[in-house]
């Protein structure tokens, strides 16, 4: 990655990054009201669905049908734990391909 992009990934992971604030405050509100817990799951899940889906149809097109895949496994995996875990699997896999095309890469003289 580049060096600004590392620096934006590592300014948004903060935990006192005013969106992760807000999102984390919305969190409580809607912990506090029992009965609208599960519309909010409900809305997570279709969400993520949604994307997949969307994904899934931009797959064969050009265009990053996998990344929207992807996003809306990150989508769900933010409410359901198995979802969460897929997510986690990607994430290992897509790191382990980075770091080997990085060193193919590296391995391969310049031209």
């Amino acid at each position: 990655m580049t060096d600004q992009l590392e620096r934006s990934v590592a300014e948004g992971t903060q935990s006192r990054h005013p969106l992760r604030v807000f999102l984390r405050r919305c969190r409580v509100w809607v912990d506090k009201y029992p009965s609208l817990r599960w519309i909010y799951r409900l809305a997570v899940a279709l969400l993520g669905t949604v994307i997949i889906v969307v994904g899934v149809i931009l797959i064969p097109l050009p265009g990053p049908g996998w990344l929207i895949v992807f996003l809306g496994v990150a989508c769900l995996g933010t409410e359901f734990p198995a979802a969460h875990r897929v997510a986690a699997f990607m994430k290992r896999i897509l790191v382990r391909a980075l770091a080997w095309w990085r060193s193919r890469r590296a391995a391969t003289p310049a031209r």
